[in-house]
């Protein structure tokens, strides 16, 4: 095996100052494919000139982590793929690491990392070098062997963002795939910051909407309307006591991201798409 094997897919969405360090720690010896979910040609053609390897896809819309991710996974031919977050990096043995991983289990569906968290490479000899299958893995690195989903097809595109890979993961599962963690390899994830500083509070807003409605959508899916009922109301009474709370604080900010808590829930209760999106330009 070797790097041609693989494509490395980004979905991104305004990650400029993001995503530039987790291309460099690829380097240019692998084929990458970036869905950016903005119609940004200025970051389009930056990416393609520094790096040869690279494609940008400009979705032209916000198409979220599952349904990008599946875009990306339609246009590639490689046996791999390494789904990474803009805010991921690499370390040297990265890939290296993914591959030894895969000739030892050749039938695997998905191999997911250790997560490192502090950007420094840990000490092996504190670790279990065995890999542990597991019933899911997180989706910020994710090694995915592409002939093991053919029966079982990719992320449910309903899901905008959160809970994506918990449920693909739960179908691989049910339907006999195997999905390790290998704690011998890093992969460096910042975490919940995959996007631009400037939009923080658009992005926290669209997380707590996104959030309610996928937690609502995902155990539905699994386990029933009545379940998810039962499980996620007392989220929905909180959001709205918090709303109410904030409102006499005058917190317009607090009530802001209440309140798309709330409407998540709400609408995925109603049984309406994931149709929240961040205001930005």
């Amino acid at each position: 095996m070797n790097n041609q094997d693989i494509t490395i897919i980004i979905t991104s969405f305004k990650s400029e100052k993001k995503i530039i360090p987790c291309l460099q720690s690829i380097g240019q010896n692998t084929p990458i494919l970036v869905i950016e979910n903005s119609n940004d040609l200025t970051l389009k053609k930056k990416l393609e000139s520094l790096y040869p390897n690279l494609k940008c896809v400009l979705s032209e819309e916000n198409l979220g982590y599952a349904k990008g991710n599946n875009l990306g996974l339609s246009l590639i031919k490689t046996k791999y793929a390494l789904i990474i977050n803009p805010d991921a990096k690499l370390y040297n043995n990265s890939l290296e690491r993914f591959f030894v991983s895969a000739s030892k289990y050749p039938n695997f569906a998905i191999i997911g990392p250790y997560i490192q968290e502090n950007d420094k490479i840990i000490d092996e000899k504190k670790l279990d070098k065995k890999m542990i299958e597991v019933k899911n893995v997180k989706g910020f690195a994710m090694f995915l062997n592409l002939d093991q989903f053919k029966d079982v097809g990719y992320f449910d595109d309903k899901f905008f963002i959160y809970f994506e890979e918990i449920d693909l993961c739960k179908r691989l599962v049910s339907n006999g795939k195997k999905i390790f963690l290998d704690p011998t390899i890093n992969v460096f994830h910042s975490g919940g910051s995959s996007h631009d500083e400037e939009i923080n509070f658009e992005m926290e807003k669209s997380r707590n909407w996104h959030w309610m409605w996928s937690s609502f959508y995902f155990h539905k899916k699994h386990q029933g309307y009545l379940i998810s009922l039962i499980k996620i109301f007392p989220k929905f009474i909180s959001a709205i006591l918090k709303i109410i709370f904030f409102s006499i604080l005058l917190n317009k900010k607090k009530v802001s991201i209440y309140y798309c808590r709330f409407s998540g829930i709400f609408n995925s209760m109603l049984l309406k798409r994931s149709w929240y999106r961040p205001k930005i330009n």
